[in-house]
């Protein structure tokens, strides 16, 4: 279990995908995401495995959330900034956890 206040912690936001790439050297089938999180924030990369449920082209324009203030990673020749959220399903398949409506960038879950 963990306090609330840990909880606090996770900047999780709402962003839009501007660009997505095929990430070739990932170990695992993977895309480049950039995503504007608003003025506050700016646009962040993430490495991302949702190449089973998505293609690179429904994704631009797509709003999804993230943790914002998680560590950048090194994944191969790419530094992640922040973390995409999703819900895996039983064959690991991920589908994007996004706001129910269209929302302004950088707004925070809370």
């Amino acid at each position: 279990m963990i306090e609330f206040s840990d909880f606090e912690k996770i900047d999780m936001r709402v962003g839009t995908v501007l660009e997505v790439l095929d990430f070739e050297k990932a170990r695992n089938p993977s895309y480049k995401l950039f995503i504007d999180f608003g003025e506050e924030i700016g646009v962040l990369k993430s490495s991302a495995q949702i190449t089973t449920l998505y293609n690179k082209e429904e994704l631009v324009g797509k709003q999804l959330i993230a943790v914002v203030n998680f560590p950048k990673k090194q994944i191969a020749d790419f530094r992640s900034e922040c973390l995409v959220l999703g819900v895996v399903g039983m064959d690991k398949e991920v589908i994007l956890i996004q706001p129910g409506k269209q929302v302004a960038n950088g707004w925070k879950i809370g």
